[in-house]
């Protein structure tokens, strides 16, 4: 008789399909996956304790570091964690512009998702089409920001400033002139909620390639359904959340459920999926891209037609207008301390959560009266959701694994901190 052992295999870190920098050693029965060991901490850039020797208002930066495909939604959480705690009322305008810009955050995450899964599978065009979407919203970014991924443009108490009333536009080049300089121009001429406008009547066209290119493609199917099944009892005992949750079956969604901001003014729908495997978790999240353009169109309309201040007047986080700080030396030193000492928050804890794209991203801080966290602790839910991998893989194929890892959508700058 031969002799028959598990062989231990080193899947990533360098591996193109570990989606950043995890370690696997999985131990496996000739294809099969008998266990599977995440090995995590690669990326580890101490984030939580770094936050406690800065200032409030100089760790937002930080947050757009965590998730780095959903930036200003990490953001949202942090920023929403000191509203609570000073108890700030933040201007209806501005929460629009939240709303909006996570509604876009949510696009950029789920077509990276979805380009690189598809990549990951096999299919390549998908993830050039998914691009070519990204770099529009990208633009939008940029525009309020100067900045195309690290924003940092959430600020307690609003945003930085408001929505601007001109696109950057392309300049001539030795690839693009005349005719073809003015179509790609065409959509730029107008405001930036113009140039979001006529994205979002494009997008559900675009959404339509996608499914046309993978949703009944039997190659897709043959790879995703019942691949990582995961029943909604279990979902919820391995504290899934976002479209992990939702494709078990169970259609709980912050944004309904507690509702922030304005939400509870929007009409959307929240997708669930039947089977809780890979084909149900890919439906959930197209579907929450056709209502997450739903709600964008809802925020375009409304602050079309209402103008407004974008950042609270409460001076304790508000820093006084630039001419205002020019003819007045007492709102110059306001300027100033705001800006190198920051702000204190009264002594207590809080637990702010966000729907972000890939789940509940939740604060909790504690503040000692200080100008500083004394603590904070990042909920990520993608650390939660890697823990699971063990059990969705077992008695899988190898190629398999790369599947599951795809659909849990997993980002290693919130999994490591």
């Amino acid at each position: 008789m031969s002799e028959i052992r598990n062989y231990t295999l080193n899947f990533g870190p360098q591996h193109p399909s570990a989606h950043g920098v995890l370690r696997l050693v999985l131990e496996l029965d000739g294809e099969t996956i008998v266990r599977s060991d995440p090995h995590i901490g690669l990326l580890h850039r101490g984030t939580e304790k770094l936050v406690e020797y800065k200032p409030y208002n100089q760790s937002i930066g930080y947050m757009d570091r965590l998730d780095y495909v959903s930036m200003m939604s990490n953001e949202h959480a942090y920023v929403m964690a000191i509203e609570k705690m000073l108890d700030i009322k933040v201007p209806e305008r501005a929460q629009y512009i939240r709303v909006m810009f996570d509604e876009i955050t949510r696009l950029l995450n789920h077509l990276m998702w979805l380009g690189a899964h598809a990549l990951d599978i096999g299919a390549m065009t998908i993830f050039l089409y998914a691009f070519r979407e990204r770099e529009d919203l990208m633009d939008c970014y940029e525009a309020v920001s100067g900045a195309r991924m690290h924003a940092t443009y959430y600020r307690p108490g609003g945003v930085y400033r408001d929505l601007p009333d001109s696109m950057p536009k392309h300049k001539a080049s030795k690839w693009h002139s005349g005719k073809k300089l003015d179509k790609l121009n065409a959509i730029r001429e107008g405001t930036l909620l113009d140039f979001i406008e006529s994205f979002t009547q494009r997008f559900p066209g675009y959404i339509d390639e996608y499914e046309v290119l993978l949703t009944d493609n039997r190659i897709w199917k043959q790879r995703t359904v019942d691949i990582g099944i995961v029943s909604p009892e279990r979902a919820l005992q391995l504290g899934f959340t976002g479209p992990m949750l939702r494709g078990s079956g169970i259609a709980w969604d912050l944004r309904k459920k507690q509702p922030y901001e304005v939400y509870d003014k929007l009409d959307f729908d929240i997708p669930v999926g039947v089977t809780g495997d890979c084909y149900d978790r890919y439906l959930v999240r197209v579907q929450e891209m056709r209502e997450s353009n739903k709600i964008i169109k809802q925020c375009v309309d409304w602050l079309n037609k209402n103008p407004g201040p974008v950042m609270t007047d409460d001076n304790r986080v508000a820093p006084p207008s630039r001419e205002y700080a020019k003819t007045n030396m007492e709102a110059l030193i306001h300027h100033f301390k705001l800006f190198t000492e920051g702000y204190t928050i009264p002594s207590g804890e809080i637990y702010s959560a966000v729907e972000h794209p890939k789940g509940e991203f939740g604060i909790y801080m504690i503040s000692d009266g200080a100008n500083k966290p004394y603590r904070m602790k990042v909920r990520a839910p993608g650390f939660t959701h890697l823990a699971s991998l063990d059990e969705m893989v077992k008695g899988h194929m190898i190629a398999d694994v790369v599947a599951i890892i795809g659909t849990q959508d997993i980002v290693f700058g919130e999994v490591d901190r």
